[in-house]
């Protein structure tokens, strides 16, 4: 037995009422009818637990949870806040779209990018994208510096060792025991000095090919475009000429700085560290757009241009008393036999190639900086950048 009442049967035929139809209940004995007050189209009657009405808060005019907050566990979006990923459901997205942390390709961040490093990968992602672009083009580097670095230099350190006229101003101050100037004095420091600053002039512009042409590969590189040497040199050759201003014009800034106690100029190493970079991609107030960045994020724009400082330091420093060592072993002459000039020259080659990694730690660590500071303040990845070179 059951305290339950037994459940409705159906209806036995067209003519007999259903026990379950309310209506059909007023003619039946055992029923009762509707309540009083009810008719068709009316909600029936509340609980008798008590009286019907809205729920707190709730405003009829506005038809939404007026002041007071909405029932306990009611939140928007469904699935439990926003943005989208904050709630239990991490990253799935409440309304079809893209999930959270997308961006659509051509803007934002991408962690992946091979040449930007996005705000917040840290020293770690700008140390992997340093030697991405390393491992991508050293082919193309190489050559490169070697044609406009290393070459360059090499040549101007035989030509001023060559005409160097201290070992004559030695010998002629042993030959007497008066204390004088050597003869012609002045026009041979003269003509050392134009010769020292000409050709320091000419290797510049030469370097500036280099530097554009590097600069063109690493990031068209990085985009997955193609490149080769002879379309790289041409482009460092269109350009090489405004670099080459700009870069003049920030050295005699830093040297105008080193006059006043050294830090000044130090100072201006610094925070000029980005004229180059930024006259290739924005080609508009590069010293200005430096000093900008530098100030803006001084922490990160120190750290990463001293440690590519470090680098070039040590690089060079070691191939330069590597070769004063070599050519001393020649005499205070070495040009004065053919022997002697023949080996002062292949050590004076050899050195300069030994300084090749600092030159591409220059290039390629200021270019990755450069990027990451364009991160900092814009969305932008490297296919743009490869289209703001031209």
């Amino acid at each position: 037995m059951t305290d339950q009442p037994p459940p409705p049967t159906p209806s036995s035929g067209s003519g007999e009422p259903d026990p379950s139809d309310p209506s059909s209940s007023a003619g039946s004995p055992g029923h009762a009818g509707p309540p009083p007050g009810w008719g068709p189209g009316m909600p029936p009657a509340g609980p008798p637990s008590g009286p019907a009405g809205p729920p707190p808060g709730w405003d009829p005019a506005q038809g939404a949870w007026g002041a007071a907050p909405p029932p306990q566990g009611w939140v928007f979006p469904p699935t439990g806040g926003y943005p989208p990923g904050s709630g239990p459901y991490g990253g799935q997205p409440w309304y079809p779209g893209a999930p959270a942390g997308w961006y659509p390709p051509g803007y934002g961040f991408d962690p992946n990018d091979a040449l930007v490093t996005p705000p917040g990968a840290g020293l770690g992602g700008w140390f992997n994208r340093c030697g991405g672009a390393l491992r991508r083009g050293w082919r193309q580097l190489v050559p490169i510096m070697l044609l406009t670095q290393v070459l360059p230099a090499a040549v101007l350190s035989v030509i001023s060792l060559g005409l160097d006229p201290s070992a004559k101003w030695a010998a002629q101050a042993e030959s007497t025991s008066a204390p004088a100037l050597p003869d012609n004095f002045a026009a041979e420091l003269l003509s050392l000095l134009v010769l020292l600053v000409g050709g320091s002039l000419v290797v510049g512009l030469v370097q500036a090919v280099g530097w554009a042409a590097g600069t063109w590969v690493i990031t068209r590189q990085a985009a997955g475009q193609p490149v080769d040497l002879e379309s790289a040199l041409r482009y460092g050759l269109r350009r090489a000429l405004g670099l080459w201003g700009w870069t003049l014009l920030v050295s005699l800034l830093i040297g105008v700085g080193v006059c006043f106690c050294v830090l000044p100029g130090i100072y201006l190493a610094f925070a000029l560290s980005m004229a180059g970079p930024v006259y290739l991609f924005e080609r508009h107030n590069p010293i200005g757009r430096s000093f900008r960045m530098f100030h803006d994020r001084l922490g990160l724009l120190l750290g990463r241009v001293a440690l590519v400082a470090v680098a070039v330091i040590v690089g060079t420093l070691i191939p330069g008393g590597l070769e004063g060592v070599g050519t001393s072993a020649f005499g205070t002459d070495p040009f004065s036999s053919a022997g002697t000039a023949a080996g002062t020259v292949v050590v004076i080659g050899i050195t300069a190639v030994l300084a090749l990694p600092a030159h591409l730690a220059q290039m390629i660590g200021l270019l990755v900086t450069y990027a990451e500071q364009r991160a900092h303040e814009a969305p932008v990845n490297t296919a743009g950048l490869a289209a703001e070179l031209g």
